[in-house]
């Protein structure tokens, strides 16, 4: 289905759920009645989503349209085909619930052996390990901490588009990928999963050792070599994770790692860049997004999602080298262009790449990862990695 039917259907689903409301004050109506509007479209290009099975025709039966009334009442929060919460806490995904096993006997793309961990059981932090095949006993690897995206709503490490990702990165590099979990809002609103980034961090670097507590990385991570990676939301992770370690530093390590790669980072702010879209119902869409994961306790131009606003804040970037990937379609491409432009303005001392790709959205390579664009995109990752 095109965009502009589905942006149809959102539009008679949000109206709908507006009408059948149990006798919303006007405010509240107009509100989810936007919400529905707005949140549609940006979950089905942000994620990719097929048209959620939800948004069908008003039933006849009298019984079923009164049960209907009755949800819809109770519902606090609903972006469709991602997720819902109910006024009473109550939370359904409907997005980023699929996994997938690691491969302990390697992975038959490619041959990479992948195991799930607790890097830190007294902060609850699991992930998921990727090692490449045929590495030399006490060979030491670049090592890529790696958070998935989701808006800080959905997916897991063992997600099927982040493990196949995670898989393949470690292949090409070769690396040790960490691919970290962490606490998701609205149950955990940011900013829990920024403390997760950094416990995993902490834990990784402190794996590297010798004697630590994980095997592969004390054998093979090189805890000179560690670098910062996500996609969307986790790009922003890796980006906060990077600014908190150039401030507090861990322990016999420093406060710098080798390098940040951020693709298609989601980062906004309540004043349109470049040329974004000055549109209220554009813009009221990621407002109330950012809104709701962070549960209302960060603003729009907090340094945590504007790295642009607070260049004191951005130049602590605890870093040597950055990354940063986009589309042309891409939702925050101008935010993306803005942030490789900026950050060495700011006074940041390390050295900054910008990769866009014409013709792509929003992570495009997640989705398709075999496509030309896809495989291009990787190769540079590779590379900067490489020379990290």
């Amino acid at each position: 289905m095109d965009l502009l039917s589905f942006l149809l259907i959102s539009a008679w689903s949000g109206r709908l759920l507006a009408i059948k409301m149990a006798t919303p004050a006007p405010e509240s109506s107009r509100w989810l009645l936007r919400a529905a509007l707005l949140a549609a479209p940006l979950a089905a290009l942000l994620f990719q989503l097929p048209i959620p099975t939800s948004l069908k025709p008003r039933s006849t039966d009298t019984g079923a349209a009164a049960a209907m009334d009755a949800a819809a009442s109770e519902i606090e929060f609903d972006m469709p085909g991602v997720l819902r919460m109910y006024k009473d806490g109550r939370v359904e995904r409907f997005d980023g619930t699929q996994t997938v096993p690691p491969s302990p006997s390697g992975d038959p793309a490619n041959g990479v052996v992948s195991k799930d961990v607790v890097l830190d059981p007294a902060a609850g932090i699991s992930a998921r390990l990727y090692l490449p095949p045929g590495v030399e006993p006490g060979k030491k690897l670049p090592v890529v901490l790696f958070f998935h995206g989701g808006a800080f709503l959905v997916h897991t490490a063992a997600s099927p588009l982040y493990h196949r990702y995670a898989a393949s990165l470690a292949a090409a590099v070769p690396a040790v990928v960490v691919s970290a979990d962490y606490r998701l809002a609205p149950e955990h609103p940011v900013p829990a999963a920024y403390d997760d980034a950094f416990a995993a961090l902490s834990a990784v670097v402190a794996s590297c050792r010798p004697d630590g507590a994980e095997p592969w990385l004390a054998a093979h991570g090189d805890a000179s070599r560690v670098v910062l990676a996500g996609d969307s939301a986790g790009a922003n992770m890796a980006h906060n994770a990077a600014i908190r370690l150039r401030k507090e530093g861990i322990e016999d390590y420093g406060d710098k790692v080798s390098g940040v790669v951020l693709l298609h980072p989601y980062f906004w702010g309540k004043d349109p860049v470049g040329g974004e879209s000055t549109d209220a119902g554009y813009r009221d869409s990621f407002h109330g997004t950012w809104e709701f994961v962070s549960a209302g306790k960060l603003g729009l131009d907090h340094p945590c999602v504007n790295p642009l606003a607070s260049p004191e804040e951005w130049r602590q970037l605890g870093a040597g080298r950055v990354l940063v990937t986009t589309a042309e379609h891409c939702w925050f491409v101008e935010r993306a262009r803005a942030y490789a432009e900026g950050i060495k303005k700011c006074g940041w001392d390390g050295e900054v790449e910008l990769l866009e790709t014409n013709g792509e959205g929003h992570v495009f390579f997640l989705p398709k990862p075999d496509c030309d664009n896809a495989v291009k995109e990787l190769a540079v990752v590779t590379d900067f990695v490489r020379r990290c």
